[in-house]
């Protein structure tokens, strides 16, 4: 099963998050920030995945006692809360002009932050809980599309598909990337080791179409696919702007 959000005490992930720099408990003056711990803990994410995130592991990164952790936050469920509101900073206050432009901006945004952490697109978000970056993007992003034609369900909607879109794009190509590290093998080297058969099945004329491809049929990158989807988007829901630039 994929980790998920709000898989912990959900009201005291929140509370944490809206009051940052707390700590949970009482006692002695704290060693450390609660924001120390989420950024070791991503830090620890991005690299070496999620899988290696621990109390034990953050404690001991952080030169402290594992159950110290837990003066400022219940445990790992409600540090991955955390960890994806710390990632979902937009990084700006304002976006381009223009509904293209902003979506762009924003479609590019989420990309890059599902690849600047490579697990994040593999956890489970249908249930996000929503801090203050979370929600410090929706409103950088509504505030662009103020005034613009689509009603605010179609706003909510179109900003959920941009972000489900570059997740999946994101998580395409991040696999790829964690393939080639875990096994030694490089994604040139799986395929080559495929091409004696495939040029045999190719060669017999049961797959004509695919026989028939272009060379460079296969040969997008992640980011290349990625943009390709994006513009492909972005002229699908043109007409729900009605000309507007």
């Amino acid at each position: 099963m994929p980790e998920h959000s709000g898989s912990g005490d959900i009201s005291r992930s929140l509370a944490l998050m809206w009051r940052f720099g707390e700590r949970s408990g009482p006692g002695p003056k704290p060693q450390l920030t609660l924001e120390q711990i989420v950024e070791r803990a991503v830090a620890v994410a991005d690299a070496e995945g999620l899988e290696a995130v621990s109390m034990r592991r953050v404690a001991s990164d952080l030169g402290v006692g594992t159950m110290s952790l837990y003066r400022y936050l219940p445990g790992k469920e409600e540090l991955l809360d955390l960890m994806l509101e710390h990632v979902s900073d937009p990084g700006t206050d304002q976006l381009p002009a223009g509904w293209r432009a902003a979506l762009e901006q924003v479609g590019r945004g989420c990309w890059e932050m599902y690849t600047r952490h490579p697990w994040l697109p593999f956890v489970d978000q249908t249930r996000p809980l929503l801090g203050p970056n979370a929600l410090r993007g929706l409103e950088v992003a509504l505030e662009a599309l103020a005034g613009s034609r689509p009603t605010d369900q179609q706003k909510v909607l179109i900003l959920t598909t941009l972000d489900t879109f570059a997740a999946g794009a994101a998580r395409a190509h991040n696999a790829g990337l964690l393939a080639e590290s875990r096994t030694g093998v490089s994604n040139d080297d799986f395929w080559a080791a495929q091409a004696p058969i495939l040029t045999e099945a190719m060669a017999d004329g049961a797959f004509p179409r695919m026989a028939a491809l272009a060379p460079d049929a296969w040969g997008a990158d992640g980011l290349q696919a990625f943009e390709f989807g994006l513009r492909l988007l972005l002229d699908g829901m043109a007409p729900l702007f009605d000309g507007e630039k």
